[in-house]
């Protein structure tokens, strides 16, 4: 009897109460989503011809994902349109196309997007069927551009998303963005961070092209819930409980999925959020290629062969690239070759090693210079870096690239802004004398900036020394050197190199 009572009295209450508009227990609500976030970065080659990554596999790869249903966000941490051979062409107008077969949601630009110029830059991002995000980005009068936004919120089931995209703060030194402006990461990042939070956000997910120390900065300030960057071609998971951060490799490599589990709990007005994310690294070797970007890929590989016997200028001099030329001497391909160098990345100096310039060919005067040309002398797909070095450091590469002349070596040095004397007859690492930068005396206690190939600066063909250079245009972000090359033919239009005493023996 007691009990029935005791059923009878709380049955009351609980009817009582609903009478009354709700009690604690309907108020209380949880609401739990899973969303998805598919990164990819850093892609801008056609595709590996061994099956692993390019744009085929990446696109297959999304529309498998898109076709599974639920929340799914496709975000592209940047760095598309350069470089590539063919984006010397068409100055990156193929990646968009592909792109777009399998458009991301969100873009965000890297520095690579400014390699020709702001103008480029628009009119590459009004083609591009997705989400621009920029927040630290703004056009030369200091205003937002038009077709870029800050932030987003997504409102998925009640969860609210904010999202930032933060493009790459350095373009200005690596690339050519013109009079666009950009602010810092880190600040704008957690100004945004806070907007959206009192605008209601449960979770912050910034999306940035930044190099690793920057996206660490973002990582310890604690304001954002996931970090989705590119930049440093790494596969990265990170998570500390508190924030993911993740980055996808490149060129399509790896993609990266971020499943997030997220449960909102609603409880007398208190709205507590959790979430935990789940990793998903995939190998796009294993991918089926989407169809229809293998036929545009094809398409684009075939105007590229045709592209490669297009004239790009005519040389007035005699250019001789024969082995034994560039291996030994001074040459008028080699200071073609290292002018186009030093001009492209604005050095005071550029060193090439003769050994990179393999057509084994005579050219008369007059001859009309194609593309196939340029690609046949450099075919080793070299990026042109740019290094900060010390003047005796220049010396010692000098030393270096003249100590095995005699055995055809391929570490001859073929040079721009730079002269000195070579003796043969003295022993190795005491050769070079009278070392000039332009009309002034190598001083071995300033600092110069250097343009050279990524094989030497890694300490290829001896050049050791220029392992321990300040990078200021490293592997991720300098164009490639035949393309540099081109470029530098097709404006001046003639070009007449020679001999001119750049090395004197």
């Amino acid at each position: 009897m007691n009990a029935l009572l005791r059923s009878a009295a709380a049955a009351a209450i609980a009817t009582a109460t609903l009478a009354y508009g709700g009690s604690a227990l309907a108020e209380s609500h949880i609401t739990n989503v899973d969303v998805t976030f598919l990164l990819v970065n850093d892609i801008y080659e056609l595709g590996d011809p061994e099956g692993r990554g390019g744009f085929a596999k990446v696109n297959g790869l999304v529309n498998a994902e898109r076709a599974k249903g639920g929340h799914l966000i496709y975000v592209h941490a940047g760095d598309m349109i350069s470089p590539s051979l063919l984006s010397g062409f068409d100055q990156g107008e193929h990646t968009i196309t592909l792109t777009n077969l399998a458009a991301p949601d969100i873009f965000v630009p890297g520095n690579h997007e400014f390699d020709f110029g702001p103008d480029v830059f628009m009119e590459r991002m009004a083609a591009l069927d997705s989400t621009i995000m920029a927040a630290n980005l703004r056009g030369a009068d200091g205003n937002p551009i038009e077709g870029i936004v800050d932030t987003e919120m997504r409102d998925i089931d009640g969860v609210m998303i904010g999202i930032i995209g933060l493009a790459a703060e350095d373009s200005p030194v690596k690339s050519s963005p013109g009079d666009l402006q950009f602010s810092s990461t880190v600040e704008t990042g957690l100004a945004k961070a806070a907007e959206l939070r009192e605008a209601g956000a449960d979770l912050i997910v910034v999306v940035t092209h930044a190099a690793r120390s920057v996206d660490r900065e973002l990582f310890d300030t604690g304001a954002f819930d996931v970090i989705l960057t590119g930049d440093d071609h790494d596969l990265m998971v990170f998570h500390d409980g508190r924030t993911a951060m993740v980055e996808s490799y490149n060129e399509g490599d790896y993609v990266t999925a971020v499943d997030l589990s997220i449960t909102v709990e609603m409880d007398d007005g208190d709205r507590d959020v959790s979430w935990w994310p789940n990793f998903r690294l995939m190998d796009t070797m294993t991918t089926e290629a989407d169809p229809a970007t293998v036929t545009m890929v094809d398409e684009f590989k075939a105007e590229l062969s045709s592209e490669l016997d297009v004239s790009i200028g005519t040389s007035e001099t005699p250019l001789d690239s024969r082995r034994a030329s560039v291996r030994s001497q001074e040459t008028a391909i080699g200071n073609l070759i290292a002018d186009a160098m030093r001009s492209a990345v604005g050095a005071d100096i550029a060193i090439t090693n003769g050994g990179g310039i393999r057509g084994n060919t005579e050219y008369a005067a007059g001859t009309e210079l194609t593309r196939r040309d340029i690609l046949t002398e450099l075919p080793f797909g070299n990026l042109n870096l740019l290094l900060e070095v010390s003047g005796e450091a220049v010396a010692a590469a000098l030393e270096n690239g003249v100590s095995q002349v005699a055995d055809g070596a391929g570490r001859f040095p073929q040079v721009s802004g730079i002269s000195f004397d070579v003796d043969l007859d003295q022993e190795p690492g005491s050769r070079v004398s009278n070392i000039m930068v332009g009309d002034e005396p190598l001083d071995p206690a300033a600092t110069y900036k250097l343009s050279t190939n990524d094989y030497m600066a890694r300490g290829g063909d001896g050049y050791t020394v220029f392992r321990d250079a300040t990078v200021i245009l490293g592997d991720n972000d300098a164009k490639l050197m035949a393309n540099d090359v081109m470029a530098y033919v097709r404006s001046m239009g003639q070009v007449a190199p020679t001999v001119e005493g750049r090395i004197k023996q």
